[in-house]
């Protein structure tokens, strides 16, 4: 039978997209910083560091900001990680599954191979986070749509998978 079961219509091509700089950033020309609402950061409780910090925007007791490199500088206590996005998120979710105390906000992006090594294989849960987050300008201003993907929240410790299972935020949490 060699006759198509489906009539698929000739799709246009995809458009390159602009590769977004970090979790906290984006490529978009209106802005080049993204910030964790507060709501999110309140329900998961305090952290010692965060690797990947914006100027007057509490997150941790430490914030390692640019131009400091958060990847080469030492990391302790319990990681508060916003990573840049795409596929350098991989080498900051390496970093945080070494490091073996914090949470991670990412895109569910579980279709990547970096999903797969960094989260599934070495993660102890993920909350998939129900709809999609309105992440803050740097200046603190909400803008009117969300993020572009859905999000989650990824644990590599015991203790912080208990945060995510306990946690106030909507969403669906995955033991790993």
């Amino acid at each position: 039978m060699s006759e198509a079961l489906f009539d698929f219509p000739e799709c246009p091509p995809i458009p390159k997209r602009r590769r977004a700089m970090g979790g906290h950033q984006s490529s978009r020309a209106e802005t080049t910083t993204w910030l964790t609402p507060r709501f999110v950061l309140d329900a998961l409780g305090e952290f010692d560091l965060d690797p990947c910090g914006a100027p007057n925007w509490p997150t941790a007791q430490r914030h390692i900001i640019l131009p400091e490199d958060g990847l080469a500088a030492p990391w302790s206590g319990r990681v508060w990680l916003n990573p840049p996005y795409g596929n350098e998120a991989a080498v900051w979710l390496e970093k945080l599954a070494e490091h073996g105390r914090g949470l991670a906000l990412i895109f569910a992006r579980t279709e990547t191979q970096w999903f797969v090594s960094e989260v599934w294989e070495k993660a102890t849960a993920v909350l998939f986070l129900h709809g999609r987050i309105r992440f803050h300008r740097a200046d603190g201003s909400v803008p009117d749509s969300t993020s572009g993907a859905p999000s989650c929240l990824v644990a590599y410790s015991i203790e912080d998978a208990d945060v995510l299972r306990s946690c106030s935020l909507a969403g669906t949490c995955v033991s790993l």
